[in-house]
C-alpha cells in the first residue's frame, strides 16, 4: 500500500481585526492564554518574533510539536512545517487572516500531509484537524477579548 496525502481546511469568522489574530497565533508564549491546554513557546528565535526560520514548540505535558516557520506575512498570512519529530511527513500547514466587510477576519488554517505508516492518514487527518478546529475556534474568541493596538 503506498502512502497518501492528506489535508484538512478549517475556517472560523472573528470580530477582531487580523492583526490580532495574527499577533495571538505567532506568538508562542500567548498561546497559554487563548489556547489551553496547549502551551507554546520558542525553541529557536528569528530576527523577528515567530519570523521565517523560528522554531516554535507547541504541546502539553511531555508531548511536544516543534514547528517552524517557512513563510510570515505580518497580519496576512503564517506557514509552518514540523521540524523535528514529525508524526507525518511533509506536514505544513498555513494560517491566514483576511479582513471581511463588517470589520473582522475570516480565519482560515488548512494543512497537508503524508501518512507515515499506509492506513494511518485518515485517523490523523481526524485528530490534527480537530485539534486544529479547536483552536481556530480558541483563537477567534481569544482575539476577541484583545484591546487592539496599531
Amino acid at each position: 500500500m503506498t502512502a497518501r496525502t492528506f489535508s484538512y481546511e478549517i475556517n472560523r469568522t472573528s470580530t477582531a481585526p487580523p492583526e490580532v489574530l495574527f499577533r495571538l497565533e505567532t506568538d508562542a508564549p500567548r498561546w497559554a492564554e487563548w489556547g489551553r491546554p496547549l502551551k507554546a513557546g520558542w525553541d529557536r528565535e528569528a530576527d523577528e518574533p515567530g519570523g521565517v526560520g523560528a522554531i516554535r514548540r507547541v504541546g502539553a505535558g511531555p508531548v511536544q510539536m516543534f514547528e517552524e516557520t517557512v513563510v510570515y506575512e505580518r497580519n496576512q498570512r503564517h506557514v509552518y512545517k514540523f521540524a523535528r519529530r514529525p508524526l507525518m511527513r511533509d506536514y505544513r500547514a498555513e494560517v491566514t487572516f483576511t479582513p471581511n466587510a463588517s470589520g473582522g477576519t475570516d480565519l482560515c488554517w488548512r494543512g497537508s500531509f503524508t501518512e507515515s505508516f499506509p492506513g494511518t492518514g485518515p485517523l490523523v487527518r481526524a485528530l490534527v484537524g480537530g485539534v486544529i478546529a479547536i483552536l481556530a475556534t480558541r483563537l477567534a474568541r481569544g482575539a476577541e477579548r484583545e484591546p487592539v493596538t496599531r
